[in-house]
């Protein structure tokens, strides 16, 4: 293994570890979720690629999982867990499919590009995540609906309101850094993505 992977992978974990201490900060507004583990795994992913990305997500939904899913009763058979955690967590990681056109468009000082191609990027990765929650939701958490309300629509409401929450803070987030600190999206031993 080359240093340079070394140093991705090592990269990785770190995030994934951030990510996870993040989701102990206090997260919900009413019956609606943030995900601060989103922002780093979103500006490593446009760092590192979708492969890097998709990785540390794993990491970090397994560390999620055993950590909080099986402790807080968010899991309620193999499958749902799956679908939930490493899964879920792991599509976050596609906001990795921007890095080359944000590396690109940062050398070219092609801002509204840049900033084109990293807010589209983050959009994918939170609705899939967020549509694989919505997916559990109707499956295994449709039950819990209210009394004559549908599962789907249930599910629709409350990862809704999740992933528009989530998509708002981390697009904020990463177009701040963005124009802040451009060099968090470039670095200098980075291979084409």
């Amino acid at each position: 293994m080359s240093n340079r992977h070394l140093l991705v992978w090592i990269e990785g974990t770190v995030i994934a570890a951030l990510a996870m201490v993040l989701e102990y900060l206090p997260h919900a507004v009413g019956p609606l979720n943030i995900s601060f583990g989103i922002i780093p795994l979103a500006v490593f992913s446009l760092r590192r690629g979708w492969k890097a990305g998709v990785t540390s997500g794993l990491v970090w939904g397994l560390l999620d999982l055993f950590l909080r899913g099986f402790g807080s009763g968010g899991f309620l058979n193999p499958l749902q867990g799956l679908i939930e955690y490493p899964i879920a967590f792991a599509v976050v990681g596609l906001i990795g499919v921007g890095a080359g056109p944000v590396r690109h468009g940062l050398a070219n000082q092609q801002h509204a590009r840049v900033f084109g191609y990293a807010l589209s990027a983050t959009l994918l990765g939170v609705l899939l995540k967020y549509f694989m929650h919505f997916v559990a939701g109707v499956i295994y958490w449709g039950s819990y609906a209210p009394k004559g309300m549908s599962p789907v629509l249930y599910s629709l409401v409350a990862n809704g309101g999740s992933a528009i929450l989530n998509l708002v803070l981390s697009g904020v987030v990463v177009g701040l850094l963005l124009v802040t600190a451009p060099q968090l999206f470039a670095p200098k031993n980075a291979q084409p993505a």
